[in-house]
């Protein structure tokens, strides 16, 4: 990437610190048009309400006993809402007080910036040791910088560059004193330095890029920030290894955002405070992953949402206007941001750039279009087709079981039929000490158990990167995609298996409206002399089950499944599951038990689509 020499050459060229950050955010003309544009009017209705409480309503007080319930409870929400909250509250009034330069949010801003700057720790309970008296890193808790103490570091940055003259002097130098403190000493003076440094997921880009943007903003000494940047294009560097050549993030469209979304805040001031000089976009490998975000996206807000991903990703406008601005690459159309409160962390860095990044001018063309999508390093696969009637789209995947935020889940596929997605990914489950220990893959959205794979002589899929599959057909003949994938690996020695076989044969007659999905599953056993194969399906639709049919019927598409009763016997199981912020939800999988199982057979069924 870009070596200390090189970034100090040009950092040293000019010794004054300009406030660049605010010059580019904010104008006259900018605001005027954030008040009156007719797409931002909910947001700001959100913003103002949630500004006006936070001067009414008392401060969230992050007490010791709720501090310490992820150690004695294994729960997060309890501290996390309380947290979040602050940030909140800190996004709010610092927004209204910008937008709509109302001086009576001031005192309440104080108060919020002075309350965060009196924490124990900006790292969150998950995130610190409680084994010893100091962390791998040797840091005590209020020196350990994780995601969200870096995001902090950012926020506080960044509301310091748009309104700091405004702030009384004392909260302005507290700010400093904090961030140098907390973050950058731990950081860049630290013989031994986080984990994250090397990363290569999105911790080495959130992390990294949030500290040095705000290490732009407030290091005025040009040697010293030269020296932290290297080391931040040392971690972005490991963060860019994390993605084959093909662009995918296996992590999901969500740890999308915010991985990718970090490192192009990052390379946006890098490049603003080097007058252009650096451009860390300008490089095909960040391009492939920059049109990630199209190729996954189905139905808005539906994605293909492997991984620890929800179904639903609300990209954020600012970051699309601005690839689509840098690259002049096809982006999801998103005009109206997120609502407020959609994301419950109250990111600063996607929300203030939403605001003030989008540009009107630059709408993409219409967000469905169809294309075939091979990521051939992650082994995804991608068929949309676009029609009158709403978007056809089959995805399926192979790889190994050992991703960030792994589920097993190799030969898993979602079905989305005019405009729902009928079979279905969970995505993430409730984040808790045990979803990320050693028992997380006991847990419904990891395990295969939640995917639509099959249950083997009673086995499941296993996790590790020794668990595979790999794509052994993935073309198109006579308008219809072939997909043959290997699993005979993906599952443990208990299944008896030497070799088994997934096959799907994917057609769309567009002009019909009509979708049709053929899937065949050939087994072959050595080690066992008693057979059991049950295949499940996944929705969070409940299906109408009949003698050989099964449909699913969404608000504009179905699917209808027709089987031999002969050979397979359905049921419906009705689960009950907790999705990533703890909210109930129900999994409606269907389970065909194949009857007559010898060493040697093939499953076969059909799925036919349609707009209702």
């Amino acid at each position: 990437m870009i070596a200390y020499r090189q970034l100090k050459e040009v950092f040293l060229k000019d010794s004054s610190h300009p406030n660049h950050f605010q010059k580019e955010m904010i104008t006259a003309e900018k605001l005027a048009w954030i008040r009156t544009a007719e797409h931002f009017r909910e947001l700001l209705a959100e913003i103002r309400a949630e500004a006006e409480l936070s001067v009414s309503e008392p401060m969230p007080i992050l007490d010791f006993h709720t501090f310490k319930k992820f150690h004695e409870q294994g729960t997060r929400l309890e501290y996390e809402q309380l947290y979040f909250g602050r940030r909140g509250r800190l996004l709010s009034l610092s927004l209204a007080f910008i937008i709509d330069e109302d001086q009576k949010f001031l005192t309440s801003l104080e108060a919020i910036v002075w309350e965060i700057c009196n924490e124990y720790s900006w790292a969150l309970p998950a995130h610190l040791s409680y084994n010893e008296e100091k962390d791998s890193n040797h840091k005590l808790p209020h020196d350990v910088v994780d995601l969200f103490a870096a995001e902090t570091a950012q926020a506080l940055a960044e509301m310091l560059a748009l309104v700091g003259d405004r702030l009384h002097p004392w909260i302005a130098q507290r700010v400093h004193q904090e961030i140098e403190r907390r973050v950058f000493d731990p950081c860049f003076g630290s013989k031994r330095p986080f984990f994250w440094f090397s990363a290569d997921h999105n911790w080495a880009a959130v992390c990294g890029g949030a500290v040095g943007v705000a290490a732009m903003l407030l290091m005025t000494d040009r040697e010293r920030l030269a020296w932290a940047q290297t080391k931040v294009v040392n971690a972005m560097e490991s963060f860019l290894s994390g993605y084959g050549e093909d662009g995918c993030c296996t992590e999901g469209a969500g740890y999308w955002t915010y991985g990718f979304g970090y490192y192009v805040y990052w390379a946006e001031m890098l490049y603003t405070f080097t007058n252009g000089e650096i451009n860390m976009l300008q490089n095909d490998k960040a391009r492939r992953i920059a049109q990630y975000a199209s190729k996954v996206t189905l139905t808005s807000p539906d994605c293909v949402n492997y991984s620890d991903c929800e179904s639903e990703v609300h990209f954020h406008p600012g970051l699309m206007s601005r690839l689509r601005v840098r690259l002049h690459i096809h982006t999801p159309n998103v005009v109206v941001p997120p609502s407020f409160h959609k994301d419950h962390t109250y990111r600063w860095a996607h929300q203030i750039r939403n605001l003030f990044w989008y540009e009107e001018t630059q709408s993409a063309e219409s967000g469905i279009i169809s294309e075939s999508v091979f990521f051939e390093n992650a082994a995804w696969i991608i068929d949309k087709k676009a029609t009158s009637s709403g978007l056809f789209a089959f995805s399926t995947k192979g790889g190994h079981n050992d991703e960030p935020h792994n589920h097993n889940d190799l030969g898993h596929f979602i079905l989305h039929i005019a405009g729902d997605t009928l079979l279905s990914d969970l995505g993430p489950g409730m984040y808790t000490q045990d979803y990320f220990g050693e028992r997380r893959y006991e847990h419904l959205h990891t395990s295969s158990l939640g995917h639509s794979v099959p249950v083997i002589n009673g086995a499941v899929q296993q996790s590790g990167q020794d668990y595979t599959a790999s794509v052994l057909q993935n073309e198109y003949s006579e308008s219809t995609l072939r997909i043959k994938l290997d699993l005979t690996k993906a599952y443990g020695t208990e299944s008896g298996l030497s070799s088994y076989i997934r096959q799907f044969s994917w057609s769309v007659k567009e002009n019909e409206r009509k979708s049709e999905l053929e899937i065949e599953d050939q087994f072959e056993f050595t080690t066992v002399t008693t057979y059991e194969i049950i295949e499940h399906l996944i929705s969070l639709y409940r299906p109408i089950l009949q003698s050989g049919v099964i449909c699913w019927r969404g608000n504009r598409g179905q699917a209808e499944l027709q089987y031999d009763p002969s050979t397979l016997e359905a049921k419906v199981e009705e689960v009950q599951t907790h999705k990533h912020l703890g909210e109930s939800q129900t999994v409606y999988r269907i389970a065909l038990r194949a009857v007559g199982v010898a060493d040697k057979v093939s499953l076969k069924w059909s799925l036919y689509g349609s707009a209702l």
